[in-house]
C-alpha cells in the first residue's frame, strides 16, 4: 500500500503495469512519445510563423519607408521641373533666348529628381528576406530528420 492508500495493484495499474510487466515511471509508450514529437513539431512551426510574421513586417515597414521616398521624390522632381521651367523662361528670358533658359532649369530639376529617386533606391537595397526565419526553418527540418530517423 502506497502514501494514498492504494494497493500494489491499483498502483501498478496507475503506473500503466499491463499482465505482470512492470513500467517505470520514467518509461514512455511509443504511441505516447510520438504525439509528444508532433506536439512539439507544431509548436515549432507555430514559433516559425511567428517570427516569419514579426520579420515580414519589419520588412514591410522598410518598403513602405522607401517607397514614400520614392514617391516624394518623384513628385517633387515633377513640381520642381514645371516651377523651375517657369521661373527659368521668366528670369533667363531677359538675358537669354526661352529655349536655353528651359533647358537650363529642366536639367537642374532632373538632377534633383534623380538624387531623391536614387535614395529611395539605396533604402531598396538594404531590404533583406527574413533570414532567420529561413535559418532556424532549416534547423528545425534538420532536426526533425534526425528525430525521425532515431
Amino acid at each position: 500500500m502506497d502514501y494514498r492508500g492504494r494497493t500494489s495493484a491499483a498502483l501498478g495499474a496507475a503506473l500503466g503495469e499491463k499482465d505482470g510487466e512492470h513500467m517505470e515511471e520514467g518509461d514512455r509508450s511509443i504511441p505516447s512519445v510520438l504525439q509528444d514529437i508532433g506536439t512539439n513539431v507544431r509548436e515549432i512551426v507555430r514559433s516559425e510563423v511567428k517570427l516569419a510574421k514579426i520579420e515580414l513586417a519589419d520588412t514591410a515597414q522598410r518598403v513602405r519607408s522607401a517607397s514614400t521616398m520614392l514617391g516624394g521624390g518623384g513628385v517633387l522632381g515633377i513640381y520642381a521641373v514645371g516651377f523651375f521651367l517657369l521661373a527659368a523662361m521668366l528670369a533667363l528670358e531677359i538675358v537669354l533666348p526661352g529655349w536655353l533658359a528651359s533647358l537650363i532649369v529642366g536639367v537642374l530639376a532632373a538632377i534633383g529628381a534623380a538624387i531623391g529617386i536614387s535614395k529611395g533606391r539605396e533604402v531598396l537595397k538594404t531590404v533583406r528576406p527574413p533570414e532567420k526565419t529561413i535559418q532556424t526553418v532549416k534547423e528545425d527540418l534538420l532536426w526533425t530528420k534526425e528525430q525521425a530517423k532515431s
